[in-house]
């Protein structure tokens, strides 16, 4: 038997302080798991337009590089394509969501600048590079979209466990406490009872028999 378990007003308290703790955290758990629920869906939902925004503009971009390799020629394309420079304007930086940290990825906003010669281009080139930019930019929000996801269904799963635990074993427990608690104090207060009625009942007789002597 636990020390806590033990009749006694004191561990009666406290198991009901504990209860209420314990009713408190299911809440709280409860209103969080809701919350993270409810942004998991809400960045699903992106990435479902992202990732649809991606593949239309893919559909795009390779379209007119098929007709500028036609009009260039392809090693003509090839050698704009190793004229473009490296991205490194990504930046990560977080917020927090019910105390979920999750990444926001964002690039840095620069106008785009030609890489070659007007002279010998055409429109489907230009087309086909900036489609493959914007696929670039949106291939960072779904990168990022899809890794804040990951992180919220984690943290949903973790919540809903603690949240049954508290429901299904923690609260039960401390319930059948108070209830065993308070069962046992009342069953003491009226053998207490019985015993002072007795009590006080051989006294009045006794004090009657020394009336009658």
């Amino acid at each position: 038997m636990e020390a806590n378990s033990f009749p006694t007003k004191g561990n009666l308290i406290i198991a009901k302080s504990s209860l209420a703790l314990a009713k408190q955290g299911y809440e709280l758990m409860d209103k969080k798991r809701n919350i993270l629920i409810r942004e998991l869906m809400e960045l699903i939902d992106k990435a479902e337009e992202v990732q649809s925004e991606i593949v239309e503009t893919y559909s795009t971009a390779y379209l007119a590089l098929q007709r500028a390799n036609i009009e260039l020629g392809i090693s003509y394309v090839m050698e704009y394509a190793s004229a473009v420079p490296k991205e490194n304007g990504i930046n990560i930086k977080a917020r927090s969501i019910m105390g979920v940290e999750i990444p926001l990825l964002t690039m840095d906003e620069k106008a785009i600048k030609p890489t070659f010669s007007f002279y010998g281009s055409s429109e489907n080139l230009d087309t086909a590079r900036f489609a493959f930019e914007k696929v670039k930019e949106l291939s960072v929000k779904l990168a990022g979209i899809q890794n804040s996801a990951y992180r919220l269904a984690g943290n949903v799963k973790k919540t809903q466990k603690r949240a049954n635990a508290l429901k299904n074993i923690t609260i039960p427990r401390y319930d059948a406490l108070v209830k065993n608690i308070s069962n046992a104090l009342e069953e003491k207060e009226r053998e207490e009872f019985t015993r002072l009625k007795v009590i006080k009942a051989t006294k009045m007789k006794k004090e009657n028999e020394q009336k009658v002597i």
